[in-house]
């Protein structure tokens, strides 16, 4: 199949090998993505998945999103507002950053309130200590009696 480019000319669209190799991302992560709503694919008449090559700027996106440890849902989330028949442009991005830089931000200062209570840590879990910055800040379980209380950590 052809896409009309932006300037009018005609282009080949893309097979899912294609996309693969110039994106440096596996065919069954392609096909991983189709499935969570991240991409969309044509089907031609052998039933072969086809992509516009707009495909690989959203495909560079998802990735450049993952790696700051955005969850996919919330990739999926946010692309789900633009369009799939164009590139995604400058002012797109923006858009998704402005949504992921709160979260990014939030993110940042608990690993950083998390780092800095740690060398008043020593490790064990057990909870024995009268007063644990990171599980038990100010021995609010201590009136509770000995003993571990908590089996999982809280996660804010």
């Amino acid at each position: 199949m052809m896409e009309k480019c932006p300037n009018g000319a005609m282009s080949r669209e893309l097979s899912v090998g294609e996309v693969a190799e110039r994106s440096g991302v596996a065919v069954s992560t392609l096909h991983f993505y189709e499935e969570k709503g991240l991409i969309h694919s044509q089907r031609n008449r052998g039933n072969q998945r086809r992509y516009p090559r707009s495909i690989l700027r959203r495909v560079a996106v998802i990735k450049v999103a993952q790696r700051t440890g955005i969850p996919l849902a919330e990739i999926a989330e946010a692309l789900s507002v633009l369009p799939h028949d164009r590139p995604l442009t400058v002012k797109d991005w923006n858009a998704l950053s402005k949504t992921w830089r709160g979260k990014l931000d939030e993110r940042i200062a608990r690993l950083t309130r998390l780092r800095n209570q740690l060398d008043g840590c020593i490790g064990c879990g057990c909870l024995s200590m009268q007063e644990c910055p990171l599980r038990n800040p100010l021995d609010t379980l201590g009136a509770e009696g000995p003993g571990p209380r908590l089996l999982e950590p809280d996660v804010p």
